[in-house]
């Protein structure tokens, strides 16, 4: 039997092992129970087996007998889950309020766990060893920066020479299409958190005060200037303020005023230049009104860049294991983020995506992923655990 066989052979236990995280999903770096589930998936298995202090990941390590000495192959999946309210009806739906696995790491935990099965099965045939990263947090939590400080890319005792991530997604493509692109395909993404310090007074005299309102207002409106007038189209940036308070109410001018915009951008370059255009902005149109203002940028991801080499050798697997026809190249990055790009600072691979709309559903109109009504089916499970499993063998023998 051949991978992709023996992949649907155990397609019962990696669908019972996905619905058991689904229906009990966990939010951020301290996933317990997820843990516990993936460590009993993995029991038994020929692994070396870690967990982590910062974080409660997983990592393990399978060394094939064909070649003790050989290269690393990582494979990596994340574990959290989303702080929402689910509404799917499923029969494994979330037991927990304001917690979903709406993102579909669930079944990446799933396939890979299956993969680790596949290819202990097949040591002998393994040119080298395999690295498995079940990882948590990385829903805004940077887990694979705090997986990477503790020493994951080092566990099978030298660098991967490769790595790869799978994504599902419940929407834009048909079930069972994978995609990706050489060179970026998901953006850098970070918050820039802005507060204006003025000087309240009553809203009928504002010429006592230093109303920090219009100022704010006008710092909104020059950053989207800032991302017609500054950045290249062919290399473009993205800046949407999603939160702006000030106030309490209609006749008191506040002190202060706040607001949270999220920054997208596709190049290392653009990065580092929007940083800095985005600040001198917010700060110098503070200082024209007579204000001052803090500003900082958190929670950042890197932009996520595939190698061209080990992108075109993804797709290439995909076409010999499940067939040509599921493998669309995407014309475009897309516009969310993905800390796996901190691996792929370091490791050359690829981030592929695999469409997982149920049947009957419209890829163009489904719920996409983060949304309570998001469904991932079940069905591109086995696909998914085989072609981890096919992206170990194949690149380790090459």
């Amino acid at each position: 039997m051949g991978v992709t066989d023996d992949a649907a052979a155990i397609f019962d236990e990696i669908a019972g092992l996905r619905h058991a995280i689904h229906a009990e999903p966990e939010v951020g770096l301290d996933l317990p129970l997820t843990q516990q589930k993936v460590l009993a998936a993995l029991d038994g298995l020929p692994l070396e087996v870690s967990t982590g202090t910062a974080l409660t990941s997983v990592t393990a390590v399978l060394r094939g007998t064909g070649n003790p000495g050989g290269p690393v192959v990582l494979l990596r999946g994340d574990m959290d889950a989303l702080p929402v309210t689910e509404r799917t009806g499923l029969d494994y739906a979330s037991t927990r309020d304001g917690a979903m696995h709406a993102c579909g790491h669930d079944l990446h935990t799933a396939m890979l766990a299956g993969a680790a099965r596949l290819l202990s099965a097949r040591r002998d045939e393994l040119a080298g060893s395999v690295l498995f990263m079940f990882q948590p947090g990385e829903e805004g939590y940077g887990g694979a920066r705090y997986m990477i400080e503790e020493g994951v890319l080092d566990a099978a005792g030298e660098r991967p020479a490769a790595a790869y991530a799978l994504h599902v997604a419940s929407a834009l493509w048909p079930m069972g299409v994978f995609s990706s692109r050489p060179g970026p395909v998901m953006a850098a993404a970070e918050v820039l958190d802005v507060t204006v310090h003025g000087h309240g007074g009553h809203g009928s005299q504002p010429h006592h005060a230093a109303d920090p309102i219009p100022a704010t207002c006008e710092i909104v409106l020059a950053l989207q200037t800032l991302v017609t007038r500054k950045f290249d189209i062919f290399d473009p940036v993205v800046i949407t303020v999603g939160s702006l308070h000030a106030g309490t109410v209609d006749n008191v001018i506040p002190d202060r005023a706040h607001f949270l915009a999220t920054v997208r951008s596709f190049s290392a370059a653009s990065r580092e230049r929007v940083r800095d255009a985005a600040l001198r902005v917010v700060r110098d149109v503070a200082a024209a009104h007579g204000l001052t203002a803090t500003a900082e940028f958190t929670n950042s991801y890197p932009v996520t860049i595939n190698d061209q080499a080990e992108e075109r050798f993804a797709a290439q697997v995909v076409t010999d294991v499940v067939g040509g026809e599921r493998y669309v190249s995407l014309p475009n990055p897309m516009a969310g983020a993905e800390d796996f790009s901190y691996v792929l600072e370091q490791v050359p691979g690829a981030f592929v995506m695999l469409g997982a709309c149920p049947p009957g559903a419209d890829p163009a109109t489904a719920p996409f992923n983060h949304s309570a009504d998001a469904v991932f089916d079940d069905a591109v499970l086995a696909d998914g655990a085989a072609l981890y499993a096919e992206l170990a063998l194949r690149r380790l023998a090459r």
